[in-house]
């Protein structure tokens, strides 16, 4: 077992913002930050499976998409790119765009796209803090600016762009039409009450969001069936001896660590790699909880596919 206090890597992009407050004291003036990648402190670690980021828009982001596994795995990459998002801020006329709001062909798409058209054709929708998102491979999508969301996905860096507001980057329009699905997402279901202190937000395929609400100085044990990433919102917290707080990360590696609360709670994301949520995630060691931390099988059965049931 290894429990690592996670590294920051910042990305600039043209979309970013220069100040990352409260969340980084990076410095984006003059080259903005649009987002800050949290990776393994050891290097030479074996890569993880997902990738967990927060992201900062002042402008609008491409319009893009991403590739499945199967036909990221034919153009000889290991893996496709399915992610969420959890808004942790948004200006009041903040706007993200999932999936389209009509269905096309692929020629349609291809003609929307090369005339810019594809604007139109975006579902674009308000969000407020505590939305969670969930963006199947093959979506289209975008974000909006005025935005701070924590994303978690699996771990690929292959984005198709197919609109690009004039920025004069690369497009990827073939690839693009061929991997997306031309047509309206579901409407999200919305996140399941496991206990007082679990939420599941996305149960996918691929990855399991959920996010805590831990009381102030509350003793825990967190068990890991494999790697499980946690990010702090806020408040305070020890796990292991790896101090947690806003914006910070900790990688746990599987195995059974302690997580101390501090006086003021801790609000948290967890991710894990899981078609399901881990009923046995989470066992308090101090005080009393309304309902036990073990699940029954059968409620956990009816959590699978929370998000992927969208697709």
């Amino acid at each position: 077992m290894s429990i690592e206090h996670a590294s920051l890597r910042a990305v600039r992009k043209p979309w970013g913002v220069s100040d990352l407050q409260p969340w980084s004291s990076i410095d984006g003036t003059g080259d903005a930050v649009g987002e800050l990648w949290f990776e393994r402190a050891d290097s030479n670690a074996p890569s993880p499976a997902l990738l967990l980021k927060l992201l900062f828009t002042s402008a609008p982001l491409s319009i893009q998409v991403h590739p499945d596994d199967t036909f990221a795995r034919a153009m000889g990459m290991p893996n496709g790119k399915s992610e969420a998002w959890y808004i942790i801020s948004a200006e009041p006329d903040a706007q993200i765009g999932v999936g389209l709001n009509r269905r096309v062909t692929p020629q349609e798409l291809y003609a929307a796209i090369t005339n810019g058209s594809i604007v139109d054709l975006i579902q674009w929708r308000s969000v407020e803090k505590g939305d969670v998102i969930f963006i199947p491979a093959g979506t289209i999508h975008a974000l909006g600016a005025g935005i701070v969301l924590a994303e978690i996905q699996q771990r690929s860096d292959t984005t198709f762009r197919l609109f690009d507001y004039g920025r004069q980057r690369e497009l990827h329009i073939d690839n693009g039409v061929a991997v997306a699905n031309a047509w309206p997402l579901r409407p999200p279901r919305d996140p399941v009450g496991l206990t007082p202190e679990r939420t599941v937000l996305v149960a996918s395929q691929h990855f399991v969001l959920e996010r805590l609400e831990l009381p102030e100085n509350s003793s825990w044990a967190l068990t890991a069936d494999s790697e499980t990433w946690v990010l702090a919102l806020d408040g305070h917290a020890a796990i292991g001896l790896a101090a947690l707080s806003i914006g910070q990360a900790v990688f746990v590696g599987g195995g059974r660590v302690s997580i101390e609360v501090g006086a003021n709670g801790l609000s948290a994301l967890v991710a894990y790699p899981a078609s399901s949520p881990i009923g046995s995630l989470l066992h308090r060691l101090s005080g009393q909880s309304t309902r036990p931390a073990q699940l029954a099988a059968a409620e956990l059965t009816k959590l699978a596919g929370l998000a992927e049931a969208h697709t």
